[in-house]
């Protein structure tokens, strides 16, 4: 049984070649690379073996699985899976760049229509996540690549779990720092999909403005940021705030209009803006109902993908990276120590990772 499992695997690698090394990491190297049998131009993701006790990292194993899982138009594609050596290889569909390399590009030119077909595909590829009981927990725009086509795909699954009715505890020390919602800011350990909503609208803002909205240096400062730029939240808006484990009293700060801030931006992105943008986790839309909101129905409407402002071919190359090393601002936190034992805090403190580690005794990469 052992051989023909070692010969399926080895029928698989040869499906694929690998032409150049086109990012790296400290747990993975990425190359672009061709199908075999049909010349088609993939991206194959080397991840390093033997860093960690079990032997793979939980971002490697959980990236598989929910790859495995999760098949949408706007959801990065997983085509194969095989080992080679002290290595396993991961073939994904390749994407030209990314969100962040375009937002950055200021030789591009953004439309309203670009930023609302940008937003429409995150949007879906996000739905089609929570509908299937993932949350991403590291949406950030260089974790939404671009295909050659203008295709949106939301990538990178190193963080993504499963959830429930919201009662499971789970880290907060999840979600790049500018991208962080305040409850995981103050430890919120029961928490649902309305933590990628908000990153979702520091996303759009970024869009609008072509600079992050909230840029902080720590947890800490990330709140202070927020504040001055919306205001203080209060008890009545966010009864329970202050039972929060790691809430602290700051200075408080008066409301401002949003227009101060994106004065291009019409009535529906500022209402949908707020909707994605509520300090009360339990007031913000939902994915389903933001595709929904009138700003995506009313002139100017969602550019075709086809039409999308993309760089010069040959620049801005996919960046398939290590989730350690892919991040706009601060890394998400998580103990360099413990990832070389192959341990993060979802193990050692909720048993996030037992799930994850029993899905690891199942994979196949044939």
């Amino acid at each position: 049984m052992a051989d023909v499992a070692l010969e399926k695997n080895a029928s698989v690698g040869k499906m694929w070649t690998k032409e150049k090394k086109i990012g790296e990491g400290t747990y993975a190297t990425v190359f672009e690379g061709r199908e075999v049998a049909t010349g088609r131009k993939i991206a194959i993701k080397k991840i390093k073996l033997g860093q960690f006790k079990d032997g793979i990292s939980l971002d490697a194993i959980r990236e598989i699985k929910f790859l495995r899982e999760l098949r949408h138009e706007n959801v990065i594609e997983l085509l194969s899976v095989y080992s080679a050596k002290a290595n396993i290889n991961l073939v994904l569909e390749f994407c030209q760049t990314d969100l962040e390399y375009l937002i950055k590009n200021k030789t591009l030119l953004f439309l309203p229509g670009d930023v609302k077909s940008w937003m429409q595909m995150t949007l879906r590829g996000l739905e089609f996540c929570h509908r299937n009981g993932v949350l991403h927990r590291d949406l950030k725009p260089n974790n939404l690549f671009i295909t050659s086509e203008g295709v949106l795909k939301v990538a990178d699954f190193g963080l993504a779990r499963e959830f429930g009715d919201g009662s499971m505890k789970m880290t907060p020390e999840v979600i790049t720092t500018w991208y962080r919602p305040p409850e995981l800011l103050f430890g919120a350990r029961a928490y649902s999909s309305s933590v990628d909503i908000w990153s979702v609208g520091c996303i759009f803002a970024e869009l609008m403005l072509r600079v992050p909205f909230f840029a902080g240096a720590s947890n800490l400062d990330q709140l202070k940021i927020m504040y001055s730029a919306m205001g203080s939240p209060t008890e009545a808006e966010w009864p329970n705030l202050k039972t929060l484990p790691d809430y602290v009293q700051l200075d408080f700060v008066p409301r401002k209009p949003w227009h101060l801030h994106f004065s291009a931006a019409s009535p529906d992105a500022i209402t949908m803006l707020k909707g994605f943008l509520a300090y009360n986790p339990n007031k913000r839309v939902s994915a389903k109902e933001a595709l929904l909101n009138p700003y995506f129905h009313t002139s100017p409407y969602p550019t075709h993908p086809s039409k999308l402002p993309l760089p010069t071919p040959g620049t801005g190359v996919a960046r398939i990276l290590a989730p350690e090393l892919n991040g706009q601002g601060q890394k998400h936190v998580l103990k360099d120590k413990k990832r070389k034992k192959g341990v993060d805090e979802d193990d050692e403190e909720d048993g996030e990772g037992s799930g994850t580690k029993k899905v690891a005794r199942k994979l196949t990469f044939g």
